[in-house]
């Protein structure tokens, strides 16, 4: 389907650190409240004139340091103290909270075995393996050829998808939620400080 120029635009927000011109899903929605203090929104609901950053942590960190929302809002505004990692929390917790919307609908299993199956019957359209688990044991299973790969989530937080204290591996299939995922599995690679960097592997660099 091609978009018009109008919905193309209309889906576009210029990032108040960066000066980049960049896709909604790759930015964050910020609001200033009645008490002149700025709250995230990260789910693009909060009523208010919507100032974006984009979605990398640096990018948040320089809007706050450099009093950019102040100059945004086009009055004092007050920042969240740690507002950066205020919005990775919000944004890894919402990822967590559709993982298992898309588990309750058959469109995600975890475990080594049933992801295996998945990625050999086709089923797989996006891996998921925790940023902490064993390198050796995630080299064992490859992201589908045109599927996705997210690996800075870690097992805990995997782990309460499926109510269990860890998990390494985990698969979607294709639907409405896994673009949702994706989308914000990429907003949360800009946010979050990975400590194993071979959680982005360098087969997946491309995708």
């Amino acid at each position: 389907m091609i978009l018009s120029a109008e919905r193309v635009k209309a889906s576009e927000r210029k990032c108040i650190a960066t000066g980049q011109v960049l896709s909604k899903s790759q930015l964050v929605r910020f609001v200033l409240g009645p008490n002149s203090v700025i709250y995230p929104d990260t789910e693009n609901k909060l009523p208010g004139r919507g100032i974006w950053v984009k979605a990398d942590r640096s990018a948040i960190m320089q809007a706050q340091k450099g009093q950019l929302f102040s100059r945004a809002a086009k009055q004092s505004a007050e920042c969240l103290e740690n507002l950066a990692e205020q919005v990775e929390n919000l944004v890894a917790n919402r990822i967590i909270k559709l993982i298992g919307l898309s588990r309750k609908s058959g469109q995600c299993v975890c475990g080594y075995e049933k992801v295996k199956d998945w990625l050999k019957k086709d089923i797989a359209k996006v891996l998921i393996q925790s940023s902490d688990g064993s390198n050796r044991e995630k080299s064992r299973l490859r992201t589908p050829a045109d599927g996705q790969f997210i690996g800075w989530l870690s097992s805990k937080e995997l782990g309460k998808v499926f109510g269990r204290e860890n998990i390494t591996h985990c698969a979607l299939a294709s639907g409405g939620l896994t673009q949702r995922i994706v989308e914000d599995a990429q907003r949360l690679k800009g946010l979050r400080i990975v400590k194993d960097q071979n959680s982005f592997r360098k087969d997946e660099t491309s995708k």
